[in-house]
């Protein structure tokens, strides 16, 4: 019997079409989900191939619990290894098992929403920008903005736009850079963009992981971003075993 059986042939085909990069475009309702960990326990339990080779990647915490769940309700613990998480858990995994290749000190923190607007006050206080001028919240905006696009704070003071604003925000982006530094931390956007960045600088490790990961399944592929984008792209740029959702 296949784990395959109970799936319509529509979905059938995608979750046994393991080869090469694979677009699965689906409604809302009509079993994405069920695609992705049909699709996982096949490769594990019919094809054979070991779990830590399968990375499978999702937007919400709660989704990968429920796609892990699936799983190992398919493969039991035969499912062990595999890497199923959200595109934040997966990068701050990442990073601090890299962290000595990295030159990072793996005991880094992860600010959330809160953490960065009490750092970005700081830093507005600090250069004496007031509130009513550029608000904190408008500011971590702008700046989490030009991180998805894949900018820092050197990049982002180099884009055409003149005018005392921008300049302005440039200096606040490069002290809110240098305060989360300082403070052995990262916020939520850094995550995915100093991974996608060290790997690009650092071609053993990128090496590794393209050889670990044989097979990389994205969910509401439709919702990445460019730094998400980009790490899909270098995770499976050596076999390019790509299905996306």
């Amino acid at each position: 019997m296949s784990v395959l059986d109970n799936l319509n042939p529509a979905q059938r085909e995608a979750a046994a079409t393991v080869d090469g990069a694979v677009l699965v475009l689906a409604g809302a309702g009509s079993g994405k989900t069920r695609v992705l960990t049909h699709r996982i326990a096949y490769l594990i339990d019919e094809l054979g191939v070991p779990p830590w080779n399968v990375l499978a990647v999702t937007f919400t915490n709660k989704a990968a619990g429920e796609m892990r769940e699936r799983v190992d309700r398919l493969v039991g613990d035969r499912s062990r290894g595999t890497w199923i998480g959200t595109f934040h858990s997966i990068c701050a995994r990442l990073l601090r098992q890299e962290a000595t290749a990295f030159g990072l000190d793996p005991r880094f923190t992860i600010y959330d929403e809160d953490d960065r607007l009490a750092l970005m006050r700081r830093v507005l206080a600090a250069l004496g920008i007031g509130e009513q001028a550029l608000a904190p919240r408008a500011a971590v905006a702008q700046i989490s903005r030009a991180k998805n696009a894949m900018l820092d704070p050197e990049s982002f003071a180099r884009q055409p736009g003149e005018g005392p604003a921008r300049r302005q925000l440039a200096t606040v982006f490069r002290d809110y850079q240098q305060g989360l530094r300082s403070s052995n931390a990262f916020d939520f956007d850094d995550l995915l963009t100093e991974v996608v960045r060290r790997l690009d600088a650092n071609a053993p490790v990128l090496d590794r992981y393209q050889q670990r990961f044989q097979y990389v399944l994205v969910d509401e592929y439709q919702d990445t971003n460019r730094p998400q984008y980009l790490l899909c792209r270098q995770v499976a740029g050596g076999h390019r075993n790509l299905c996306v959702v």
